[in-house]
């Protein structure tokens, strides 16, 4: 499932992973920025709730992106494999400036969507500029490689990630979400040590990774994007370890990003955020600068 071909002269849309429990009622600023890079006032945003078994996880999106300033939004109700082939659903579908997939079991979706008109519909839209992003399960599937199920904590451990395919908009990342709160550093270096080409990011909840059309991650929310770089590894032991034994890993990097943060998937170059105004203001160190 590898990303879509860019027509000449075209840009793909941006691809939006949130790492779960992201606000909804305050000031919701990673669903509202999702609104602005999806058209804003002008946006047509399609909401995938089939990682979700509650009924009105849809509707209640999509009545949460016309509040944020959407022109339109609506739930495509694709809850068996048969509704992924019906002809009204792929024609709404193909009117979204922005798809939002929600939370839930990430292996409902592939289970549902994957190899479906619906799967190359939403690699095609991405190549063609539409944006699309989704949040826990939804983020999870975004990529090539998806990280199914796993076992929690910081080591990695053979045999605690599963992978199958996911949606393959990028074949540069592999997402993890809820990062920090359930502990799973240790199943994502597991998933890179399989096949050390991509970056792994880790989103912590309400925190989100916008990447950009040039392949370039702007953080946004309350937490931080652990990601991880293995460009460099030097060595692993995953090729010989047994299942259930901890592996080895040297040379990976890590960087761990907070809101305004900024990583480049072509150079792996991390640009931490901008200092705030106050932050030169800070009077808790005596003016000579001694602890």
């Amino acid at each position: 499932m590898s990303p879509a071909r860019i027509e000449d002269g075209k840009e793909r849309g941006w691809i939006v992973p949130v790492g779960g429990a992201e606000d909804k009622s305050h000031n919701a600023a990673i669903l509202r920025r999702f609104v602005e890079v999806s058209g804003g006032e002008d946006a047509v945003i399609a909401v995938i709730p089939t990682a979700s078994m509650l009924p009105d996880t849809g509707d209640r999106y999509a009545a949460l992106f016309k509040k944020l300033g959407a022109a339109e939004a609506y739930a495509l109700p694709y809850s068996e494999r048969s509704d992924a082939e019906r002809e009204d659903l792929l024609e709404q579908l193909e009117r979204a400036t922005g798809v939002f997939l929600t939370g839930g079991n990430q292996l409902r979706i592939s289970t549902i969507l994957g190899g479906t008109p619906v799967a190359k519909q939403l690699r095609r839209l991405n190549a063609r500029g539409v944006t699309v992003g989704g949040t826990s399960a939804g983020a999870a599937i975004l990529s090539e490689h998806m990280i199914a199920y796993g076992e929690n904590g910081s080591t990695p451990i053979a045999g605690a990630a599963t992978l199958t395919p996911g949606l393959g908009l990028t074949n540069r990342v592999v997402i993890d979400q809820h990062f920090r709160q359930r502990d799973r550093l240790g199943r994502l270096l597991s998933a890179l040590c399989y096949n050390p080409f991509a970056v792994g990011i880790g989103l912590d909840e309400n925190t989100a990774a916008f990447i950009d059309p040039q392949d370039e991650i702007h953080v946004l929310g309350s937490g931080g994007v652990t990601l991880l770089d293995p460009g460099a590894i030097s060595h692993t032991s995953v090729a010989t370890a047994r299942p259930g034994d901890p592996i080895c890993v040297t040379g990976v990097r890590l960087h761990i990003l907070t809101a305004g943060g900024r990583f480049n998937l072509h150079t792996r170059a991390a640009t931490p955020p901008a200092p705030r105004p106050d932050d030169d203001d800070d009077t808790s160190l005596p003016k000579d600068g001694t602890p």
